[in-house]
């Protein structure tokens, strides 16, 4: 009888070590909390320099920038049916203006920094899980994913591998993409340049003087700018840059300006 309950034991350790909450624990795994959740992929922790001696002088200086742990970021741009969710839930109170263009798996814009923020507690609420918006620095190092060029896949912007003005697809310059439209980077993220600008945690600052290589979000109580990042459908590829920042007033919601999520990884 011991022998028997022993061997149940061991098996049931073994289905929990196998278990896809488990799995996804690790860097490139995929979680979805909920089935309206986003699907989300773990991001690895390491080090990368932060900003562009290149670009805009809010760019820099390049200063190097720790992740000390793991975290989970969305896989795309928050979507109108993801976002439609929380509206139904309650949890949400607008219901944003589509422009004719589609809703369904498009990302959804005409949102504000608070609105994007309240989605983010209104998933935490629901599922148990720590919800947010990404600080600057977590969003740079995802775009980046490993890479130290302009864009994931190089320098040179390409054609037809980012959804922005000139760039090569149908929908630049014209309206928003069905999120997952152009390649992955090698995080396994979709859309981080293009498609539309995405709020971020961070109040503005006009650039990198003092910041230190903390990845924490630079947030002061009572800021009215807050940051977007990676550039939209109507603007040109030097806004798609990983590098690339630009401010906008929190209350501000626009046809070019989204958001994804991050969570926190256990």
């Amino acid at each position: 009888m011991i022998r028997r309950l022993a061997i149940c034991f061991a098996l049931l350790l073994a289905a929990l070590a196998f278990s896809p909450l488990a799995l996804a624990q690790s860097p490139g795994q995929a979680i979805q909390d909920c089935p309206h959740c986003p699907i989300m992929i773990v991001v690895p922790p390491g080090q990368f320099v932060m900003g562009s001696d290149k670009g805009h002088e809010r760019e820099s200086p390049p200063h190097p920038v720790t992740i000390p742990k793991p975290f989970a970021m969305a896989r795309t741009e928050v979507t109108f049916d993801q976002w439609m969710a929380c509206h139904t839930a309650g949890g949400c109170a607008k219901n944003p203006d589509d422009h004719a263009w589609g809703r369904g798996n498009r990302p959804v814009f005409n949102i504000t920094w608070d609105e994007a923020a309240q989605y983010a507690a209104w998933l935490s609420k629901t599922t148990g899980k720590s919800y947010r918006l990404p600080s600057e620095a977590e969003w740079e190092y995802a775009a980046r994913a490993g890479t130290t060029t302009d864009f994931p896949w190089g320098d040179d912007v390409g054609q037809n591998l980012v959804n922005c003005r000139r760039c090569g697809s149908e929908w630049g310059g014209r309206m928003t993409a069905p999120v997952g439209s152009f390649p992955p980077n090698s995080f396994g993220l979709y859309d981080l340049p293009g498609n539309v600008w995405e709020w971020v945690q961070d109040c503005w600052r006009p650039n990198y003087t003092g910041a230190g290589n903390s990845s924490s979000a630079f947030d002061q109580a009572g800021c009215s700018l807050r940051i977007t990042r990676g550039g939209a459908w109507y603007y040109i590829p030097i806004q798609a840059r990983a590098s690339a920042r630009t401010s906008n007033d929190h209350k501000m919601f626009s046809y070019t300006i989204g958001f994804r999520v991050v969570r926190d990884v256990e």
